[in-house]
């Protein structure tokens, strides 16, 4: 797998800008990458340092259209610690 198919895109919510002032940045991940795997990609792209990977299994929500109920698709989440003395990811600094 590349590192682009691993990454799929950052998270950016309220909680998850707060962590960015402790080093913890959160991407949409392929549902089939391990913490391995997603260690390598944030490294390969981002050119920084990972200290810890934390992974989460999203359930897809409840939605109803009318009397139809369905699902929005399951999907997973990492939440990234970075080493402190580096530099950080440039795209969150300036959602902050």
């Amino acid at each position: 797998m590349e590192a682009r198919d691993i990454i799929l895109g950052p998270v950016v919510s309220e909680k998850s800008t707060i962590g960015v002032q402790n080093r913890k940045y959160s991407f949409k991940v392929d549902k089939k990458a391990g913490k391995i795997d997603i260690r390598g990609a944030v490294e390969k792209i981002f050119e920084v340092k990972v200290e810890k990977v934390n992974t989460l299994n999203l359930r897809g929500r409840v939605r109803r259209r009318g009397k139809v109920v369905g699902f929005t698709p399951a999907w997973k989440k990492a939440i990234v610690t970075l080493k402190k003395g580096g530099k950080g990811i440039e795209f969150f600094d300036n959602i902050t």
